[in-house]
């Protein structure tokens, strides 16, 4: 991690652990990251209401993520896009 340049907001805590030289503060950098943090608890709600939808087998939970992972990353995506499409 010595190549690497951190992207935070403005808070106090990031200033004191950070270096400086490799320390930038802004929004502009954070919009992707905070947008799909936001997609992902959207997205993934489930896990956190206490409601009659709420899976309670490890397994259902299992294949939510999995599917959270087939949808969100687009190499798996278009792996599981191009089987289906070979249907039809």
């Amino acid at each position: 991690m010595t190549d690497c340049i951190f992207y935070t907001d403005d808070w106090d805590a990031f200033a004191k652990v950070l270096p400086t030289e490799r320390h930038v503060i802004g929004k502009k950098h954070t919009v992707t990251i905070e947008r799909d943090n936001s997609n992902t608890r959207h997205h993934l709600g489930r896990m956190t209401r206490r409601t009659k939808v709420v899976s309670k087998k490890s397994e259902m939970v299992d294949a939510s993520m999995k599917l959270w992972n087939a949808l969100t990353d687009p190499e798996v995506f278009q792996r599981y896009q191009s089987i289906f499409l070979s249907i039809f």
